[in-house]
């Protein structure tokens, strides 16, 4: 499988318990996907700015 329109077209023909297993598979790659991705932004500093603004958020408002 070499393109997404083969993949896709694998994915339609799945019987359902097939089906349901992939998309289990799927939620746990994808997660882990973000989780990957999440820990290099934090650690290439790209996550600074929103730390930044939930700290500014905790900081007393004066008036």
């Amino acid at each position: 499988m070499s393109t997404v329109e083969e993949i896709e077209a694998a994915i339609q023909r799945l019987a359902p318990t097939d089906m349901a297993a992939f998309l289990a598979w799927f939620a746990e790659f994808d997660a882990a996907e973000w989780d990957r991705q999440i820990a290099a932004d934090e650690a290439a500093g790209k996550l600074d700015w929103l730390v930044q603004e939930g700290l500014d958020d905790r900081e007393p408002r004066r008036v």
